[in-house]
């Protein structure tokens, strides 16, 4: 992701199913050696057309007060040591590496 994106990954935003898995959400912390943030909204994607709807009836005055609103969030701080995120991280490099077909 780091490579593609051209900069150094500062912080994961998550959403879906999935992110309610909290020691899936450590993990991913924990992997990355980033903070996680997990949206206490249930469906990300429904409360970004209602800010849309909001803004197009004039509730709010500009996307900069959307932004401006609370957004609360559970946060997920790495707490694995360097050594141990290598360890796992080559683990799944390889068997990434031997689930793929021959090229």
């Amino acid at each position: 992701m780091q490579a593609e994106a051209g900069s150094p990954l500062q912080v994961l935003l998550v959403d879906g199913g999935p992110t309610r898995n909290q020691a899936l959400m450590q993990f991913q912390a924990d992997i990355l050696g980033v903070p996680v943030l997990r949206s206490l909204a249930s469906d990300v994607s429904a409360l970004g057309a209602a800010y849309l709807a909001g803004l197009t009836v004039g509730l709010w005055a500009s996307e900069a007060e959307i932004a401006a609103l609370p957004r609360p969030q559970v946060r997920y701080e790495p707490a694995m040591d360097e050594a141990s995120r290598t360890h796992l991280y080559a683990g799944w490099r390889d068997a990434i590496n031997r689930v793929l077909l021959p090229a």
